[in-house]
């Protein structure tokens, strides 16, 4: 089942929107302080990300679920984008009908 799984928020102060937020959602920074989690079993972070636009990013729990909601999505009118992605790239970028980008992530790895 997909699912938010963060909220990557475009930022050119990390430091203090880390500070911001945390306080405001009352979010845990972690070992790497880009990465707010909830305190207790909210199930969606925070990224702060200097270099990436804001988007979502949506998890999957293996990669065969990932194929599943990549191929439901755009059956529903998403669209596959073109990405120069890394080579252990655990995500896909798609498009919302109005070309709004987002990710669908196999956090199960």
């Amino acid at each position: 089942m997909v699912r938010i799984g963060a909220i990557v928020l475009s930022t050119t102060d990390t430091e203090r929107a880390g500070a911001f937020w945390s306080e405001a959602l009352g979010y845990d920074r972690g070992p790497n302080p880009d990465f707010l989690a909830p305190r207790g079993d909210g199930p969606t972070r925070l990224h702060l990300d200097r270099t990436d636009r804001t988007h979502l990013d949506l998890w999957v729990d293996s990669a065969e679920e990932q194929r599943a909601e990549v191929e439901r999505l755009v059956s529903l009118g998403a669209e596959r984008i073109e990405w120069d992605y890394p080579d252990d790239a655990d995500f896909v970028v798609l498009a919302d009908p109005t070309g709004t980008l987002f990710c669908v992530v196999d956090a199960g790895r």
